[in-house]
């Protein structure tokens, strides 16, 4: 795969054009390849924080083990996102990380990003804002999972993923996408039951919201979906340089 047609080129391109240079920047954090499968955890919480990994393909979420055994997903990460940049400054892992599904990952050293902020003004920037849009999406979970009722999380949740899997994947003309999580993990995702996320799903599609088939789901009408989960899309805004179109 060429540096231009990269997972990771192709997501940092999302925020702003990139330069040969910053492509070749960017190859360098692809070698060395390691295919996980799902299921496999790439670290667990107070394992030594020494590097990032880049999602070149398929799917892995964040979590937090509470003191009862139950567990909390705070993160989705879909192919071409950055994971662990929120521990760049921690010794040990806040949260640990577990594959969705079967993928390919790799793994750089946070030494390496010293090369990025040394040779790439642009690829900084880039960075910092994917660390802050990491950040925004965690307190929209927050306020989803503290204020919002079960439908309204659930449609919340799948239009949050809509817009995501839009700006990486492109928009399907059936409004559909493909959701490889569990039962169980949109409960743990949402602060619900397996039952009542059943129930909620059950409720949207009699409503004409929201069709399931297996990890397939078609959106009739975004726009009610939407409506109905209160999501405003303004906090998945991805532009870095709309202010200020200066590439370093």
């Amino acid at each position: 795969m060429s540096n231009r047609d990269s997972c990771i080129v192709k997501h940092f391109r999302h925020y702003h054009p990139l330069s040969d240079g910053d492509r070749q920047l960017l190859g360098a954090l692809e070698k060395s390849p390691l295919e996980v499968k799902a299921g496999d955890s790439l670290w667990e919480e107070r394992d030594p924080a020494q590097d990032f990994f880049t999602l070149s393909q398929g799917w892995a979420f964040s979590y937090r083990q509470l003191e009862d055994g139950a567990r909390q997903i705070l993160e989705v990460y879909l192919p071409g996102d950055v994971i662990g940049l929120r521990e760049y400054a921690f010794h040990q892992r806040l949260t640990g990380v577990q594959m969705i599904e079967d993928g390919t990952i790799c793994r750089f050293p946070h030494a390496r990003l010293t090369d990025i902020f040394q040779q790439s003004t642009t690829l900084t920037s880039i960075l910092f804002a994917m660390a802050s849009r990491q950040q925004v999406l965690l307190t929209e979970r927050l306020v989803n999972l503290s204020r919002r009722s079960a439908r309204q999380k659930l449609a919340h949740f799948i239009m949050e993923m809509y817009e995501r899997l839009a700006k990486t994947a492109g928009r399907q003309e059936d409004h559909s996408i493909r959701l490889p999580l569990s039962q169980e993990m949109l409960a743990d995702v949402l602060g619900l039951s397996p039952v009542h996320v059943s129930r909620t799903f059950s409720a949207l599609d009699e409503e004409g919201l929201l069709h399931r088939n297996r990890h397939r789901l078609l959106l009739p009408d975004p726009a009610a979906l939407a409506d109905a989960g209160q999501f405003d899309e303004r906090y998945l805004a991805d532009s870095v340089f709309a202010a200020n179109d200066a590439v370093g």
